[in-house]
């Protein structure tokens, strides 16, 4: 690929991350997370959608949601819950979990982070800012938050839970949790910063990982970003949305037939080149709408469209609203 398609995806969708909770357990343990969407607003307030991770510093687990496979884990593994489904972490599959309300999250929302909350017949909070030295199992756990709508194929594509190996994450994940440990210890300004900046990598990071772990025959959105011909679409696409694109011309560019590339695009992102470009666009035009205070109509021909009436039109049909409606309700929010 000529361009970085991941990155223009990934930088219009509003990726940030927290790092919430230093967990220290002992012997059998088990702790169940609610789902994401029922703690947004504490962890990630103003976040469309919200996605769990957590990252074994010390010994071992299991991580588990409903309806797939508990997976093992060991340290240095990280595991991350793209589509913000509750879970549970525990020292064995058949260790019954002690539940994390939802409320609790609200009410020590203001508390100093990353907190420190232990697991040993119950849950506590010491006084501590690090992990107790003595600990069977620590975790370090805090959330990502993104955009959705109005279009984000990055969050379909990945699976409720992505299991990152230390194997194939690489040295760097010690070094992030050294890292979190010393920002919180200190308490130097900018720390929240550099925390979210450390889960924001981890992340893609993990994205990257696992599109390089995926077998020849899968598809999705990742997928095809490996592909040779969709790959290369979809980043001519995102360098020049604003072009008059067919897909007989989006064809000639990649080397394809106009019926071939439309069957590797339904194959890969089950959408035809076309309706893909126009959901990238109205992607574009949601994040100009959001960050700046250009008129609708230049924001209409930056993107591809020919008038601001157009835009209007494809923006309602995807999002709902008309993009200056839609701009007033984010301001608000």
């Amino acid at each position: 690929m000529s361009r970085d398609t991941l990155s223009d995806l990934l930088g219009t969708v509003r990726l940030r991350g927290a790092v919430f909770y230093y967990v220290s357990c002992w012997r059998d343990w088990a702790a169940e997370a609610p789902p994401a969407c029922e703690i947004a607003d504490a962890v990630l307030p103003g976040a469309e959608h919200v996605m769990e991770f957590h990252v074994v510093a010390r010994g071992g687990g299991w991580a588990a949601v409903s309806g797939c496979a508990p997976v093992r884990l060991e340290a240095g593994d990280i595991v991350v819950f793209p589509h913000g489904d509750g879970h549970v972490m525990s020292s064995a599959p058949h260790v019954r979990p002690e539940r994390r309300e939802a409320a609790w999250v609200f009410a020590t929302r203001h508390e100093p982070k990353p907190m420190p909350i232990a697991y040993h017949h119950g849950v506590s909070t010491p006084g501590s800012t690090e992990p107790n030295d003595d600990a069977d199992t620590v975790l370090v756990c805090g959330f990502l938050g993104c955009d959705l709508r109005p279009f984000n194929p990055l969050v379909a594509a990945l699976p409720r839970l992505l299991h990152l190996p230390a194997a194939r994450a690489g040295g760097w994940v010690s070094r992030v949790i050294d890292q979190a440990a010393q920002e919180s210890a200190e308490r130097r300004p900018g720390a929240n910063a550099v925390l979210e900046k450390l889960a924001e990598t981890m992340f893609v990071d993990t994205a990257r990982r696992y599109l390089d772990s995926l077998p020849e025959d899968a598809t999705g959105w990742l997928a095809g970003l490996r592909d040779r011909y969709v790959g290369r679409a979809l980043a001519l696409l995102h360098a020049f949305p604003d072009r008059p694109w067919t897909i007989d011309e989006l064809g000639h560019q990649v080397g394809l037939s106009r019926s071939a590339l439309h069957e590797r695009f339904m194959q890969f992102l089950a959408q035809p080149p076309m309706h893909y470009l126009a959901n990238w666009r109205i992607q574009l035009g949601s994040r100009l709408l959001r960050e700046t205070n250009r008129t609708v109509a230049s924001i209409a021909l930056d993107v591809g469209y020919d008038s601001e009436a157009a835009f209007s039109r494809a923006f309602k049909r995807l999002v709902g609203t008309p993009p200056a409606t839609w701009r007033r309700t984010v301001a608000s929010a």
